[in-house]
């Protein structure tokens, strides 16, 4: 037997020989680590009255971060939003625009971004050049991304969205058309829509977030938000 393998079973023998230690079987292991994956779940995901819970919508405008501190001192919520104990529901890229949910209930903010939930998000996504629908059929079936397929999604061609300006705008070619379309998707990769569009041949040149479940971005301009109240 090597030294190494003496000291091993040395220090291995002395330790179970102490009194007071028992090496937790493979079952009580497994018992430990589920209680403490559920205390963290729940931990994470606070359940608030119905009385007590704030729902806030949010245009976020573009070159925002979606969250509320930043150390380089770019543009974040806290910018446009002073109300507290409340935290977004999934996030939304630095250059993207549209609706964000912020809220101080978890069980909703799972609800919202958790692809067990099956809660569908929609983009309004303005692509460079003129997809087919043989080209919008591959994001249906769903189409293969360096972290895995995708879900199918739905995907239409919709009619240019009277909505805002972009400032910055959106660059403008006059011999290449860009297309709008409206893509639900269930899913909440980094990047996805873009990725997908991208996948296609199609990059995306503008991405607003229009809704989130049954919540929709209204009427609100970009950097207004208003509280909402849900009905359940």
């Amino acid at each position: 037997m090597s030294l190494r393998s003496r000291r091993e079973s040395s220090k291995s023998s002395s330790r179970v020989g102490k009194p007071g230690f028992k090496r937790p079987n493979s079952t009580q292991r497994t018992k430990k680590h589920s209680s403490q994956n559920r205390r963290k779940t729940a931990s994470n995901k606070p359940r608030v009255a119905p009385e007590d819970r704030k729902v806030i919508i949010f245009n976020k405008p573009y070159d925002t971060l979606s969250q509320f501190t930043d150390g380089e001192g770019r543009k974040t919520l806290a910018d446009y939003i002073a109300v507290k104990d409340v935290y977004a529901a999934g996030r939304l890229d630095r250059d993207s625009e549209g609706l964000m949910v912020l809220t101080n209930d978890g069980i909703l903010q799972a609800k919202l971004t958790q692809p067990s939930s099956k809660s569908p998000k929609t983009y309004w996504v303005q692509v460079d050049g003129a997809p087919t629908e043989a080209d919008l059929d591959k994001l249906r079936k769903g189409v293969e991304l360096k972290d895995g397929m995708t879900l199918p999604a739905q995907v239409e061609i919709m009619s240019e969205p009277q909505v805002w300006d972009r400032n910055p705008p959106v660059r403008f070619r006059a011999n290449i058309p860009t297309t709008w379309l409206a893509i639900t998707i269930i899913e909440g990769r980094n990047r996805q829509v873009r990725r997908m569009t991208a996948n296609i041949g199609f990059p995306t040149l503008r991405l607003i977030r229009y809704s989130m479940g049954d919540i929709t971005l209204d009427e609100l301009q970009p950097g207004e938000w208003k509280e909402i109240k849900l009905s359940n």
